[in-house]
């Protein structure tokens, strides 16, 4: 049986998640099924490092850390990843010239 690593000095649970629902995220590293992602092989690559999704749901591991489901639309795999595994996001601001504006 693999060695679960708590990491015992962080309780995350302790404030509120780092991530919202709707969160558009980044992987910043690549996840491979670990035997518990159904109708795939173990050890083959669920997730790659910089793949883009969003935040479906919000769950605790351990009562120490949060889990966030993460949807990534490109690959069509919905994982949970730790706050340490991701990054947010942010969307590039529209030029107000391409939003149709006028200065």
């Amino acid at each position: 049986m693999a060695k679960i690593s708590r990491d015992s000095d962080i309780v995350e649970i302790t404030a509120d998640p780092i991530f919202d629902y709707g969160a558009k995220v980044k992987s910043i590293k690549t996840v491979r099924n670990d035997g518990t992602y159904a109708g795939k092989d173990i050890g083959e690559v669920l997730v790659k490092k910089g793949d883009i999704g969003y935040v479906t749901s919000i769950g605790t591991f351990l009562q120490q850390f949060y889990i966030y489901a993460v949807d990534f639309v490109d690959t069509g795999h919905r994982v949970g990843m730790r706050g340490k595994e991701l990054e947010a996001v942010a969307d590039a601001a529209v030029p107000a010239e391409a939003a149709g504006e006028v200065a």
